[in-house]
């Protein structure tokens, strides 16, 4: 049977299938569902040096070709997160790699949950820095959408810790490539793209936004062309290990961006309505590699000709 084990740097993952952050609360939530040690990996929600109730509701809706979310990182802080038995100390006995996403409004704050989550690192794999996020000492702009504030959070995570560093990248640029090169550039031993686009929806009947916060982040198979046409930039652009992502809901779907120049792929929105997706893509992969005699996922990344 062909090979679906992938190696993501120092990570080594049963197959390229990983859970994208923030469809997969902090796994608890689907330990009935699914059998952990066939996943890839999973990623938590993201994880801020306080508490945060999030956006006011409605924070979902569905829309044409996905969904559109203001869920507004809500998470139960980093104190409550390393001890309490429903996160961390759980995490800890999953058979599975565990990549835990972080997150702040400042510089500080990212290297605060970072050293933090250095000094316990037992059970963790990976940090994934979230930089879609408004530095709100300069005046909100996004870390990911200024390579200077980019360049500037991925070093003071870098200084603190030694575990591997995942930097999930915004779509809400010009150049992906060049965000992709500062992110290694300044520590990050790999990228992960691409996180939700910008989108609204409104309700006709009462002419009022279908979400509390007007705007949210639209996700689902509407955005797959975007992502993969950004893995696909990104691969030129690095060399180091690339987690694409938006709108993978198949095999066919995650073939697409292994071909585009993914190493492994992650999967969210889908998630929501098919959690046996996790189980099924890494199969559908497998059979096309034996029915294409390919003897390894590694053999087809980044493989497409153009």
């Amino acid at each position: 049977m062909p090979d679906i084990s992938v190696q993501l740097g120092s990570l080594f993952l049963r197959n390229p299938v990983i859970t994208a952050s923030g469809t997969f609360g902090y796994g608890r939530e689907y330990q009935d569902l699914l059998p952990f040690a066939a996943l890839g990996a999973i990623t938590v929600k993201g994880v801020s040096p306080f508490p945060s109730d999030g956006n006011n509701m409605p924070r979902t809706v569905e829309v044409y070709g996905g969904m559109l979310n203001a869920i507004g990182l809500q998470n139960p802080g980093l104190e409550k997160f390393i001890h309490d038995p429903e996160y961390l100390p759980f995490l800890r006995t999953v058979p599975c790699p565990v990549i835990v996403n972080i997150w702040g409004k400042t510089i500080a704050q990212y290297a605060e949950v970072a050293e933090r989550l250095e000094a316990e690192k037992q059970g963790i794999t990976a940090l994934e820095i979230n930089i879609s996020c408004p530095n709100i000492k300069e005046g909100g702009i996004a870390f990911g959408t200024d390579l200077v504030q980019e360049a500037a959070v991925v070093s003071a995570v870098r200084k603190v810790s030694t575990l591997p560093l995942i930097t999930k990248l915004s779509p809400n640029v010009t150049k992906i490539g060049d965000f992709a090169r500062c992110a290694v550039d300044h520590g990050s031993d790999m990228i992960s793209l691409i996180n939700t686009i910008p989108g609204m929806a409104i309700d006709l009947e009462t002419r009022k936004p279908r979400i509390a916060n007007i705007t949210g982040g639209y996700s689902g198979p509407g955005i797959k062309p975007i992502a993969l046409r950004m893995v696909y930039e990104a691969r030129k652009a690095v060399k180091v290990p690339i987690i694409g992502m938006g709108g993978i809901s198949n095999a066919a779907d995650a073939l697409e961006f292994l071909m585009a120049g993914a190493n492994a792929i992650a999967v969210g929105t889908a998630i929501f309505s098919n959690p046996k997706c996790l189980l099924e893509i890494p199969e559908g992969i497998r059979a096309w590699l034996d029915e294409h005699h390919v003897e390894s996922v590694a053999e087809i990344t980044g493989t497409l000709q153009a």
